[in-house]
């Protein structure tokens, strides 16, 4: 992960550890060894989040993620995977890459098929810099929109009414 991914990570496991403190936070999750970006848990509700810059194939972290899951099945009522998507998935004359489709679709395939499982594609409204350009000043509130977007499917998963 670049500078500018580790920092924008940062931001986000800070705002979600200060808006959501009934779950215990943490960068790098552990999950069957493979790590997820950020994970928050507590003894009902695992929160998956990863954050997809500029990979070639954002189906492959999808599907590794819901593969670990079936395999190595928590212990939690609910588990919530949020895929940050930056614009880098956007196209110019309108809607997204195929790449982003397949992952959603990867997504929706499992939520279905897994108990309990909630999947959501999450904007990162932002172009990521090319490794050595200059980082965008209005990352920060990117980050914010993204983590603000988070916390509602937390919110809508924890409490739907």
């Amino acid at each position: 992960m670049g500078e500018f991914a580790s920092k924008v990570q940062t931001y986000i496991y800070n705002r979600l550890s200060e808006s959501n403190t009934s779950l215990s936070w943490q960068t790098e999750y552990d999950l069957a060894g493979t790590p997820v970006d950020i994970g928050g848990e507590n003894d009902k509700l695992l929160v998956l989040l990863e954050l997809e810059w500029r990979r070639a194939d954002p189906a492959d972290n999808s599907a590794k993620i819901f593969r670990h899951l079936t395999n190595e099945r928590t212990d939690v009522d609910i588990v919530l995977v949020a895929q940050i998507f930056t614009n880098y998935y956007d196209l110019a004359s309108g809607g997204v890459s195929s790449k982003r489709k397949n992952a959603e679709f990867v997504g929706a395939i499992a939520a279905g098929a897994i108990d309990d499982l909630s999947y959501h594609p999450v904007e990162f409204p932002l172009e990521p810099p090319k490794q050595g350009n200059e980082w965008q000043s209005s990352w920060t509130e990117a980050a914010e929109y993204t983590t603000v977007q988070i916390s509602d499917q937390i919110q809508s998963v924890t409490d739907p009414d």
